[in-house]
């Protein structure tokens, strides 16, 4: 990889692909844990009512057996579900099983009427049939790198390249 990417820049730049997403019923949900991050801040920056939605893929990841519950935040969802418009929100979209995973957990709670994923980094490497409607940017990365976005103390957001072993 060259350089580690610029979490706020990109930031800017999804903020800005979200707005030309939104219709006046869209409801935002963080998928957990930097999607999470970026739903609550997006919900302030576009000045939206209430709370975002937060949802956890934990309960239905099909490596679930070998990972476990993870300590991230359980799914919230403070709207009704059922013919809602939602806007996934994530940071790294890669092999598309956790969003699978997520929208597993989402029908859980209700039959949306519609569906969209934005995220910061579209990275390939699809092994299910997953596009975002929206991604900020495209980065190739190896297999054997994981790219993880952080949240300092003062709230910016950063991106960590982690070997996965």
């Amino acid at each position: 990889m060259n350089a580690i990417p610029d979490a706020e820049a990109l930031y800017i730049e999804l903020l800005r692909g979200v707005k030309s997403l939104l219709r006046p019923d869209t409801r935002l949900v963080g998928i957990t844990s930097g999607g999470a991050w970026l739903v609550e801040r997006l919900q302030k920056d576009l000045g939206l009512a209430g709370a975002p939605g937060i949802i956890s893929s934990a309960m239905h990841r099909d490596d679930f057996a070998r990972r476990g519950l993870a300590a991230s935040a359980q799914t919230t969802l403070p709207f009704d579900v059922n013919g809602a418009d939602v806007l996934l929100l994530d940071d790294v979209l890669y092999t598309g099983r956790t969003i699978r995973a997520v929208l597993n957990e989402l029908f859980d709670f209700g039959r949306p009427a519609c569906v969209r994923l934005a995220v910061m980094i579209d990275r390939g490497g699809r092994q299910l049939p997953v596009a975002a409607d929206f991604a900020a940017q495209k980065l190739e990365l190896p297999a054997t790198q994981l790219l993880a976005l952080a949240r300092g103390d003062t709230g910016a957001f950063s991106f960590k390249v982690e070997e996965n072993t």
